[in-house]
């Protein structure tokens, strides 16, 4: 096991996949879930590196756009020069549920060798390992030694592997994954409980966090502690798209401060919640980041 990173060493690497959600009303929304968590813990305060490819194209242009007028760096997002940018068709049931028609061969699949810097905490997800230059890259990455590595599972068939995200998930410290997914990477008996801690304890991880919707989210530890949080009532689910993400962000920023743990999963919780009652997966509001900022005490 790793050492846990000192809380006054913040350093945050994210690698992954940026793209465009194009959704069922004409609009389009940046997202992608590693570009979802940078951009949120860029709200907060915490001035990730996102590690990321783009196309030579206007969507290239305006991920750049973006990303400046939020106050991101941008010394990790390259240019294919082929390549376009990402983009993800995106379709909702009745419920605001979403599902996602992912588009194959975008810049993000081609993400090049990163600076070699060791992070505090490095966070990826297994979309963006789909093709091997990307997949080459991040391990390349992820064998410099970083205090802590963090994965988020995210499974959209075709693109996925089971071997290839369970070599993933071995080489994880912390994972972050919803109850469908446990389910396809620990088939067979046994409850989700079980199968939880069969896989936590299998590939030698330091937590993991299930997440399952309406009935919340579990956090285990490899000390055999477990934490439960319920989301609260709402009146409102606009949309699914980036719930998980909005969860993920929060669980690496709690990581990161060494936020207790009871605290850390309802904050989670919280946020998650907020995020379905928008549309899409990031708010471009400060305000919105202020408030939770403000109840949390993130700056003294």
């Amino acid at each position: 096991m790793k050492r846990m990173t000192n809380a006054a060493d913040k350093s945050i690497g994210v690698f992954g996949e940026v793209l465009f959600d194009h959704l069922p009303d004409g609009r389009r929304v940046l997202g992608g879930a590693p570009f979802n968590v940078a951009w949120h813990l860029a709200a907060f305060g915490m001035a990730p590196d996102f590690i990321s490819r783009v196309g030579p194209d206007a969507a290239g242009s305006e991920v750049r756009g973006a990303m400046s007028d939020w106050g991101m760096a941008l010394d990790g997002l390259q240019t294919d020069e082929t390549l376009p940018t990402g983009r993800v068709d995106v379709t909702l049931d009745a419920s605001g549920d979403a599902s996602y028609d992912i588009v194959d061969n975008c810049a993000y699949d081609a993400i090049a060798t990163a600076p070699a810097r060791r992070y505090s905490l490095l966070y990826h997800g297994s979309l963006a390992v789909r093709h091997a230059t990307s997949a080459a890259s991040l391990e390349r990455l992820r064998q410099l030694g970083h205090d802590t590595v963090f994965m988020d599972v995210n499974l959209r068939t075709p693109h996925w592997t089971r071997d290839a995200v369970l070599a993933l998930v071995r080489g994880a410290d912390w994972v972050k994954l919803n109850a469908d997914e446990l389910q396809m990477l620990a088939p067979g008996a046994g409850g989700s409980g079980d199968k939880a801690r069969r896989l936590l304890d299998t590939c030698e991880l330091r937590g993991m966090v299930v997440t399952s919707g309406a009935e919340g989210a579990e956090l285990l530890l490899a000390t055999g502690a477990s934490v439960t949080v319920a989301p609260r009532k709402r009146t409102t689910v606009v949309d699914t798209i980036g719930a998980g993400d909005a969860f993920s962000a929060v669980l690496v920023m709690g990581l990161i401060l060494q936020w207790p743990l009871q605290d850390m999963m309802e904050r989670c919780q919280d946020f998650a919640g907020s995020i379905v009652e928008r549309a899409g997966a990031t708010v471009g509001e400060r305000d919105f980041y202020s408030h939770f900022a403000a109840k949390w005490r993130l700056h003294g």
